[in-house]
């Protein structure tokens, strides 16, 4: 089942936008908001889970307008990828 992002309510300053995370569940909501409040330029994250039957995760982005909501997320996005990659690595030759 292949995961799409898309934007489905931004502010018209363009500092905070929730977006619509597809067939995911706690799992990647959890992790991302961690990552995105990793970077000092997101000043709010939440997600919700409208109903435990449904396989979508609202993400709740707000930034200083020093990055968009969108490449805050999208970088939060390329770590994790990257820090997966470590760790596959360091699985791999251990």
């Amino acid at each position: 089942m292949a995961t799409s992002i898309q934007v489905i309510h931004q502010d018209e300053a363009g500092g905070s936008a929730t977006f619509k995370i597809e067939n995911q569940d706690h799992t990647m909501g959890n992790i991302l908001r961690y990552m995105l409040l990793q970077n000092p330029a997101v000043s709010y994250c939440g997600y919700a889970i409208s109903h435990p039957s449904e396989r979508f995760v609202n993400l709740r982005v707000q930034t200083d307008l020093s990055v968009t909501p969108e490449e805050a997320v999208n970088q939060a996005l390329d770590n994790l990828s990257a820090l997966f990659q470590s760790i596959k690595s360091k699985l791999i030759t251990s």
